[in-house]
């Protein structure tokens, strides 16, 4: 049998909300504990230089959040390297057990798991992922100032990406296995009557190629989905931009979702439906998924779970009288 621990506020997850909500909560004197997850630090571990995160001119996302979880731990916040597999909901205090064997208990909740960028899967993007191959335009577009290249996908995000993509570069060309995209009509009309931007239909990334040393990426492989020809298209950067899963496991018949399976929250506050749960992050955000944003949710949520555990004690001494 494993140990129980009880917490006041327990915190799962570890990107930018995790930590954030772990100082906000410890700053309140709440004794949190947050538990990281299967990717302690979230999404950040797998980029290199951030150039986007306020004070800092540019910053390595490893780094980012190793400092981040130092402030979370110099503030109070208890850190525990462990992964929830279980979440029961459905009476207080909530239970969640961990692949360790502990048991936590906790009055309140702050779930702060993330989202996952959908991948294809291909070894050679697993090779170049933050060396030329990402799933973020807005965190990565700007390293690509005058170079060419390419987006994956025919979704509103690949369309989006695309466009915001020609900020940057010389020229951009979006692979679509099929030849019409899923896109909104106002982003396709963007898309079609921007001269940056070649749309190749009936295409799918076969293979992403570079250099070893450094890591770096010069050009894509595609197949043509009905012949089977394979094309060689010269390029500096690659865009999977194939969706987003946000990492609702834990939750998903028990809080009420929208968006494809984001956690819905009540506008301005990061209230789910379950009172004493609270979400912060990507996992409830469908739209800018930012570190940035992710932080200040994470706030939210700590000061959310402080007010509903102070009005939870307010109503317990008055019972009490």
């Amino acid at each position: 049998m494993g140990d129980t621990r009880h917490t006041k506020v327990l915190i799962i997850g570890s990107g930018p909300a995790g930590y954030t909500a772990g100082v906000y909560a410890s700053r309140a004197m709440l004794n949190p504990i947050l538990v990281q997850g299967i990717e302690p630090g979230g999404q950040l571990t797998t980029t290199t230089e951030v150039e986007n995160w306020p004070g800092d001119t540019e910053v390595q996302g490893p780094d980012l959040m190793v400092r981040m979880e130092a402030h979370a731990k110099a503030m109070g916040c208890e850190i525990i390297g462990d992964i929830i597999s279980d979440l029961d909901l459905s009476q207080r205090p909530f239970t969640a057990k961990g692949d360790s064997g502990t048991t936590y208990t906790a009055d309140a909740v702050i779930l702060a798991t993330g989202a996952r960028a959908k991948w294809l899967g291909l070894p050679s993007e697993e090779k170049f992922k933050g060396f030329g191959v990402s799933a973020c335009a807005t965190c990565d577009g700007f390293f690509y100032r005058g170079q060419e290249i390419v987006v994956i996908g025919g979704g509103n995000t690949a369309v989006e990406e695309a466009l915001f993509l020609t900020n940057f570069a010389s020229k951009v060309t979006l692979i679509h296995r099929r030849d019409e995209l899923r896109a909104e009509k106002i982003l396709q009309d963007r898309l079609f009557k921007n001269p940056k931007i070649e749309t190749l239909w009936f295409h799918q990334l076969d293979e992403v190629v570079g250099t070893d040393n450094p890591l770096g990426v010069e050009a894509v492989r595609v197949k043509h989905v009905q012949t089977g020809e394979i094309t060689e298209i010269p390029c500096k950067g690659v865009f999977v931009a194939i969706g987003h899963a946000p990492a609702n496991e834990l939750v998903q018949d028990q809080l009420e979702m929208h968006m494809g399976g984001y956690v819905k929250v009540k506008p301005g506050t990061s209230a789910t439906s379950v009172p004493g749960v609270f979400a912060a992050g990507d996992i409830t955000d469908p739209v800018y998924r930012q570190a940035i944003t992710s932080a200040g949710m994470g706030c939210m949520a700590a000061l959310d779970a402080e007010r509903f555990l102070a009005e939870q004690e307010d109503t317990a001494e008055l019972a009490a009288e």
